[in-house]
Order: structure tokens, then sequence, then C-alpha cells
């Protein structure tokens, strides 16, 4: 199969959380952040960061799913795992364990969303506080509803995007 280095991701221009992925030859529908896309990104803004961000690995439900075919390197997520969001703590843009003492996302959630999540490399190597935290490719609401600031996009999309993506693949958001 082939491997895809690049995924370009344009706005569509109806709505400012709608977009397209054009990976190889398909184009993909995906949902952005709730204020579209920026290239001033803050902690809390609903923006997707414009610019190009790499794979850095795959979380996925294992209740949920079987291990998906991809080249990235793959963690079955547990109940216990978040994500650092307080500008403020050490571990901010980081994955904790929860019950976590600060700010962080919960990871395992009742919905589909983070079935499958791509950590994108974005504002982690290091963080600086404030610039925007947990932006990740994960699963799209089934009406496409707005993000906090991620891309997403629906099931199958991710499934064929896993099988061909790997820690080459950069995400390059246009802004």
């Amino acid at each position: 199969m082939r491997r895809i280095d690049a995924i370009i991701l344009r706005p569509d221009g109806t709505e400012l959380h709608l977009g397209r992925l054009f990976a190889g030859d398909n184009v993909l529908p995906c949902a952005l952040g709730r204020s579209g896309v920026t290239r001033s990104k803050r902690e809390g803004d609903g923006a997707t960061p414009a610019g190009t961000w790499p794979f850095r690995h795959l979380l996925f439900r294992p209740d949920r799913f079987a291990r998906p075919e991809t080249a990235l390197a793959v963690h079955p997520l547990s109940p216990t795992d978040g994500w650092c969001d307080d500008p403020a703590d050490p571990s901010y843009n980081r994955p904790v364990q929860l019950p976590y003492g600060r700010s962080a996302e919960a990871l395992w959630r009742d919905d589909a969303v983070y079935d499958f999540v791509i950590v994108l490399g974005y504002n982690d190597d290091p963080p600086r506080p404030g610039l925007g935290s947990a932006i990740f490719l994960h699963l799209a609401t089934p009406d496409f509803g707005p993000t906090a600031g991620c891309v997403a996009v629906q099931r199958a999309d991710m499934v064929w995007l896993l099988a061909r993506c790997g820690p080459e693949t950069r995400l390059e958001i246009a802004g």
C-alpha cells in the first residue's frame, strides 16, 4: 500500500468549521475548530492552528476496536488517560493520568470521537504555555460539528488514512 507523506487541509469556504483533506487522490470532508483556522493559536480559542504538523502517534480505544493497520506508533487508551490543558502546569500539552490535580481533558470518552486519535506535533517540542494543547486528528461527530481546535474525519476515512500514514506523514493546514 502506498504511503502518504503529506495531507493538505483547506477550509471549504462555506462555514468556518468545515474543510477538506486532500490525501493522495482522495478528498475527504473534515470538521475544524469552531473559530476556523488561525495563524495565532491560543489555548481555548476554538481555532485550528495553521501550519504543517507531523503525525506523532495513534491512540485508540481497544475495548471498541482491534489495533488498526498503520505504520504509526500505536498506544491503546485506558480510562485514566488524559491530556493536560493547563498552561501553568509543567505537563502542559502532555499526556497525564486521571484524576489529575490540574485541568486535563479525558481521552476515554462516552462518545466515539476519541476512538481513534492521531496526536499532531503542534506546540509540543517543547510546549509553550498558552499556545494551544491537545491538537489531534480524531473522529468527527455524525453532523460534522465543530471541534475545540482539532481536525475530525469520518471513521471510514480515518481507517483509510491510518493504513496509508506513518511517522513521515505531515498535515498541512492552510490558513
